[in-house]
């Protein structure tokens, strides 16, 4: 496809993946559905090749700069931007439509998390064309996740009348619901998860930027004239002065000309581990073991180590994660992974910068 671009968003810091998700390796560099690659090597590789290696950014932390070209030899250098501190999704895309638009006026670009899973590769690229197709027009398009069940750790889009075939009206983005929202968004049809995937013209979004978050755009239009010559100077000194915020809240609710491509293409927010154990192999116990695990009169326990040499016994409990890394060890309730973030703040409080 001619003039199309892709920003893949891998600043993520990964926290509730811990003890595997670390500052120098988030879980964006992990292998985390068995594929044999890390995450963000999946997501690059479901866009070939309908956009190839060279019209590709990848946007990250510096410290992971490295690491994401060595997982990623085929990327040209230059097309890994590395945030020297991370500013939220809106100066993320904004940098990454600065680069396109300086390369091609006309390119319009799709935007991916670096970490999400995508089961059925010939139904994404059927829907990538399309999203392309519209963003062309000018308007301002996303990814809509046809709901699996009343999910409350999602946002979610409404939805109109359809404007052409596999394309809808946004009505309005709503916050993650309570459960009896959920249910009646599920039971309308009319709601989409926002799966935080869009597609824009570099220039439209920039010009939306320019309107509705003319701070953001001031710092873009520098670092805009900079490539080519000081640019990571440029960066360093403006980037975090950007303000913090996200594309969906900052410019995604307001924007006029927004539409959606509902989507039914086994999506997955990889978010915890209890994400991993849903798409994970099960036994007759429903445990997931990823290491060699031997188990009594216990059920629905995820495993993980990185010692191929240990193995985990599992004796009368249930709905347990344990992941190990040498380092660290982590229990916890299968239903609470979320909460796994807490113990990163726990560990930045007392100082164990080794376990970061």
């Amino acid at each position: 496809m001619a003039n199309t671009y892709a920003i893949i968003m891998a600043g993520g810091a990964g926290t509730r993946f811990w003890p595997a998700s670390r500052a120098r390796r988030p879980k964006q560099l992990l292998d985390l559905t068995d594929s044999g690659r890390p995450m963000v090597a999946d997501t690059v590789h479901r866009l070939l090749p309908e956009i190839p290696y060279e019209r590709i950014f990848i946007v990250t932390q510096q410290v992971t700069a490295d690491a994401i070209a060595e997982a990623l030899p085929e990327l040209p250098t230059e097309n890994i931007l590395a945030e020297p501190v991370g500013r939220n999704t809106a100066p993320c895309i904004g940098w990454g439509a600065v680069h396109v638009q300086k390369r091609d006026p006309e390119g319009v670009m799709a935007v991916m998390p670096a970490d999400h899973l995508v089961q059925n590769l010939q139904g994404f690229r059927r829907k990538l064309r399309l999203a392309f197709q519209a963003a062309k027009s000018g308007a301002l398009v996303m990814f809509g996740v046809r709901p699996r069940g009343p999910e409350t750790g999602f946002g979610y889009v409404e939805t109109a009348a359809q404007v052409s075939p596999g394309v809808r009206e946004v009505v309005r983005f709503v916050e993650k619901p309570d459960l009896a929202t959920a249910k009646t968004y599920v039971a309308s049809r009319n709601y989409d998860w926002n799966s935080g995937m869009f597609f824009f013209r570099a220039d439209r979004i920039l010009d939306e930027i320019q309107h509705q978050m003319p701070d953001l755009w001031r710092g873009l239009d520098e670092i805009a004239g900079a490539i080519g010559t000081n640019e990571m100077e440029t960066v360093k000194r403006v980037y975090p002065k950007l303000p913090s915020q996200s594309i969906d809240y900052g410019i995604m609710e307001h924007a006029r000309e927004r539409l959606c491509v509902p989507v039914n293409f086994g999506w997955f927010d990889m978010g915890s581990w209890g994400a991993t154990y849903d798409l994970a192999k099960k036994d007759d116990a429903q445990n997931a073991c990823r290491t060699e695990t031997f188990s009594h009169e216990s059920k629905g326990c995820y495993t993980q180590t990185d010692n191929p040499k240990k193995i985990i016994a599992l004796v009368n409990v249930k709905d347990l994660v344990i992941v190990d890394t040498g380092d660290a060890l982590l229990v916890c309730d299968r239903n609470k992974t979320q909460n796994v973030k807490e113990i990163v703040k726990t560990l930045e409080t007392k100082n164990r910068a080794e376990l970061l």
